[in-house]
């Protein structure tokens, strides 16, 4: 059911950048729309892992740390190939998984999450992360990502195209210059939704998995709570793009961040883990 309900998500997205598509260029615009997706899917598949720890300076972990020998652990529970292990110097704690599938994944935690958390916390947080390895999360959220990224540009044209005299329509007639600014206005929007629609349901998922291999649902309740008190006191410079990438969103602290997170309530994951537990 879940993976219908992404399925159906992600096909709405589709069918939204093909729509801008046809409205600025007609159907040659809406052939062109769906190729540009593609061609965005293709690169995001193979290159995000790379760009993204590139970003944030992720530095390899060796065998014999601490983080490495706790995922070394888990991975043999749940039956995993081993993921590359990353440091991120940043003082907020946090944690995000990447690549595009579980043989070419990998697994950061900051400098400040190794800090803060007992052994048992710190198997919490890599067991969610590798719920999303198993659940290939990272390549959903990725494309969906890429999609709201490719929406988003798509209706910046035709915020454009309005100004200049407006587009073609799918019947190649002229597209009205206020259906045009109405599309620039709320697809962007209606995109992001989805996007955090996806990506809340799937960190639910993750949170149970992460339960599971850890041993015990306490050892993530627990970590969540401090993950809540840490991110809203800690700042991270994170680029909003990856927000959903992350365990709790590096951007807690901005009250626009919290109206429109990606992520779900972290007092309603805890009280999940916490039915589990009992």
């Amino acid at each position: 059911m879940q993976g219908f309900k992404t399925f159906l998500l992600m096909l709405f997205m589709t069918l939204l950048l093909m729509f801008i598509g046809s409205l600025i260029g007609g159907r040659n615009g809406m052939l062109i729309a769906l190729i540009f997706a593609g061609v965005m899917n293709f690169f995001s598949y193979w290159f995000s892992d790379k760009m993204v720890l590139s970003m944030y300076r992720a530095q390899p972990l060796s065998p014999e740390d601490r983080v490495y020998k706790i995922t070394e652990n888990l991975v043999k529970r749940a039956d995993l190939p081993m993921p590359r292990v990353y440091m991120i110097n940043e003082e907020q704690p946090n944690a995000f998984a990447t690549g595009r599938n579980p043989k070419h994944a990998a697994v950061a935690v900051t400098r400040g999450l190794a800090e803060i958390m007992s052994d048992d916390e710190l198997a919490g947080v890599i067991g969610h992360e590798l719920g999303h390895v198993s659940h290939r999360d990272i390549l959903i959220g990725t494309v969906a990502a890429t999609l709201a990224g490719a929406i988003t540009y798509l209706a910046n044209i035709a915020k454009w195209a309005a100004i200049f005299g407006g587009g073609r329509n799918r019947d190649d007639e002229d597209t009205s210059p206020f259906v045009l600014i109405l599309v620039s206005i709320f697809a962007p929007i209606g995109a992001m939704l989805v996007q955090m629609a996806i990506s809340r349901s799937r960190e639910y998922k993750a949170d149970s998995f992460g339960a599971r291999v850890s041993g015990n649902p306490m050892y993530l309740a627990n970590a969540l709570r401090k993950l809540e008190m840490w991110s809203r006191r800690i700042p991270m410079d994170a680029n909003p793009a990856t927000e959903n990438m992350f365990i709790v969103s590096p951007l807690a602290g901005s009250k626009m961040a919290n109206l429109f997170s990606t992520h779900p309530s972290t007092g309603e994951r805890i009280r999940r883990l916490e039915e589990m537990a009992r």
